[in-house]
């Protein structure tokens, strides 16, 4: 059973929410504008609080966070409530997190009801790249759905896609984006999604930029800019430089990550500048980045978990050097123009998903 709701959580009805045990699996972006409490306080203070899921870490530790559950915690819940901030790329910890909990409910034969709180997704409705490639033995992401890399989907609008994917038979509820007053008072990253995506342009850069972290290269994990820059210690400002996209610029800069891989150490490398008013392809321009790089510098590797992460062969042979530009650009186009039509089964607002073109 599906039903999509258009009146805020607290105002829900449900006898699972009013009178049940309750869970809620939630990051800092539950926070209530309107009320100044969190979504979970709704239930400790109605006293049928009976479990909370949040990150191990602090908020803008910089390290890479997962909730953390187990099934025997979910056991006796009448209903689980999840708000996060996802941010519109199929590989993000905390939706894989939420995918996770939504396999785990749909093997438990009395599981409860699931409610998503939705918000705005802070990447628009914007489509980058392929769904995986499920054809050969490519392999993929654990709790990955089989969405285009930058999907252009709400979290509700994810989780009803996968609810549909996996079989499930529980109840799946999803509580309108425009309900909470907190999307009306905020912009979608406000409240950091996580520690590695801080602020405002982030999301536009992660689609293809969260495929560094599967390389030898730091997408800047430990500045104040992740994914905005990118370098490591082997990089050299002379010699050929990488090349640019529409609207966005190279600087030549140099920084020493506080954590994360090349901690302490210093890097060179690259800030990538948006000009005012573009719609950066960020996939695109990561998949020219990463074959330049291979065909420049000796020491460039992928790393352990990247061939899971892009999931697609033919994107990993434009990497590789083994197909022309043209070819690889008509092929994500066709895989966008593709996602788009299975996606709009399961779009839940009046704004449609489109691709940069």
């Amino acid at each position: 059973m599906f039903s999509f709701r258009t009146t805020p959580l607290v105002d829900q009805l449900d006898k699972a929410l009013l009178d049940g045990k309750v869970g809620c699996f939630c990051t800092a972006s539950c926070w209530r504008t309107d009320q100044n409490r969190y979504m979970w306080e709704i239930f400790k203070q109605r006293g049928n609080l009976a479990a909370l899921f949040v990150p191990g870490e602090a908020e803008l530790t910089p390290v890479t966070n997962h909730i953390e559950f187990s099934r025997e915690a979910l056991e006796g819940l009448s209903a689980l409530v999840v708000e996060i901030q996802d941010v519109g790329a199929r590989f993000f910890n905390y939706t894989k997190d939420v995918m996770a909990l939504m396999e785990t409910l749909a093997s438990m034969e009395e599981a409860p009801s699931l409610y998503i709180v939705d918000h705005i997704n802070p990447a628009g409705r914007v489509v980058e790249g392929t769904m995986p490639d499920v054809d050969t033995s490519v392999p993929l992401e654990a709790h990955t759905p089989r969405v285009a890399h930058r999907h252009g989907l709400t979290l509700g609008e994810l989780c009803y896609l996968y609810y549909a994917e996996i079989g499930a038979k529980y109840p799946l509820h999803v509580i309108s984006a425009l309900a909470t007053e907190t999307n009306r008072d905020l912009l979608p990253w406000a409240i950091a999604p996580c520690s590695d995506i801080p602020g405002l342009f982030t999301c536009d850069f992660y689609s293809g930029g969260g495929l560094w972290n599967n390389t030898n290269i730091t997408p800047g994990i430990g500045t104040t800019r992740p994914y905005e820059y990118i370098g490591a210690p082997f990089i050299s400002h002379d010699g050929p430089q990488p090349p640019a996209a529409p609207g966005v610029l190279l600087r030549p800069c140099s920084f020493t990550p506080s954590a994360g891989r090349y901690a302490l150490k210093r890097c060179k490398g690259y800030q990538l500048l948006l000009q005012g008013g573009t719609e950066y392809h960020s996939l695109l321009h990561t998949l020219d980045l990463l074959r330049f790089f291979m065909e420049t510098y000796p020491e460039f590797r992928l790393e352990q978990g990247f061939q899971e992460k892009i999931a697609d062969q033919a994107l990993m042979d434009y990497i590789l050097g083994k197909t022309e530009p043209e070819q690889m650009k008509q092929y994500v186009k066709e895989s966008e123009q593709k996602w788009m039509r299975k996606a709009k089964k399961y779009i839940l607002y009046e704004d449609q998903p489109y691709r940069i073109k």
